[in-house]
């Protein structure tokens, strides 16, 4: 990644910041989580998760995460995908299973693997009071970098992210695409080597979604970054992506979409969905724009 190792307000707490876990590593203690070249950046091992006696989530859920690789998590609205978001970001605790960030166990070593990690949630957690630059100044110092190296961070992801002509603006007079970068360039100003991002063209507009499912292939493929991206729209999902389908709390496929197609007898991924999940899939422009 250029200037990788050169230098939160919401609902949601920032991965690796409660104080529960302690604080942050700092960022040369956070280059041993690097992923090695074939090992997976994220690894799902038999998870389950039940809210009640009644409500299974997840069901012994397993599947990996490759480094440079885009995987989307699909499934309808109810499979279990922002469960399983919660449970890799800690907000919930696995009951059963593994998850392993860079080879660290979540639940052994969570401050060494949620700092690994950035996180675009499915409502937005930047402050809107707070100028671009500061929200993204202010992540970066929480996740332990030190003023130089979190100026340095910040300007590398608000150039990557095309808001520099932005960062001197408060958040909330942005437009719903632009905050939605402005969430994406603070999600990668720790350098993780995982970006993990639930539904997050929910609310958008056309033109919006389409251009942050673009920005983030494209930091996918220069940086070397791992994504797994959750979604219920097949046409965020593209010919070269893997794609794990989950229904019901279980993963019914998983691998390149031209696998899980020719595995599902399927002509195409929406067929292979409509045959895994037994349901239809929802309505979507953006495959026009594209």
């Amino acid at each position: 990644m250029e200037g990788r190792h050169a230098a939160n307000s919401g609902e949601a707490a920032m991965p690796g910041l409660t104080s529960a876990d302690g604080p942050a590593p700092a960022l040369e203690d956070r280059r041993v989580c690097k992923a090695s070249s074939s090992a997976p950046v994220l690894a799902i091992e038999n998870v389950s998760f039940a809210y009640s006696r009644e409500r299974l989530a997840l069901d012994r859920a397993s599947f990996t995460v490759p480094p440079g690789r885009f995987t989307a998590l699909l499934g309808p609205n109810g499979a279990g995908k922002t469960t399983l978001m919660s449970l890799v970001t800690r907000l919930f605790t696995a009951r059963s299973g593994r998850i392993l960030v860079s080879g660290r166990d979540l639940s052994k070593d969570p401050r060494a693997a949620l700092a690994a990690m950035g996180v675009v949630f499915q409502r937005p957690t930047v402050d809107p009071d707070l100028t671009v630059e500061q929200n993204l100044f202010y992540a970066a110092r929480l996740y332990g970098l030190r003023p130089a190296a979190a100026r340095a961070r910040v300007s590398w992801a608000l150039s990557r992210l095309n808001v520099t002509d932005r960062s001197r603006s408060p958040v909330r007079s942005l437009s719903g695409g632009l905050r939605r970068r402005v969430e994406l360039a603070r999600a990668l100003v720790h350098d993780p080597v995982l970006l993990i991002l639930d539904e997050p063209t929910v609310g958008l507009d056309i033109d919006s979604r389409r251009d942050i499912v673009l920005h983030v292939h494209d930091l996918c493929a220069r940086e070397n970054l791992a994504v797994l991206w959750t979604t219920h729209l097949i046409d965020e999902i593209l010919p070269m992506d893997r794609v794990v389908v989950i229904d019901r709390g279980n993963v019914k496929a998983e691998g390149d979409v031209e696998t899980v197609v020719a595995n599902a007898g399927a002509a195409d991924l929406a067929d292979a969905y409509r045959r895994l999940t037994g349901k239809s899939e929802p309505t979507s422009l953006l495959r026009a724009k594209v």
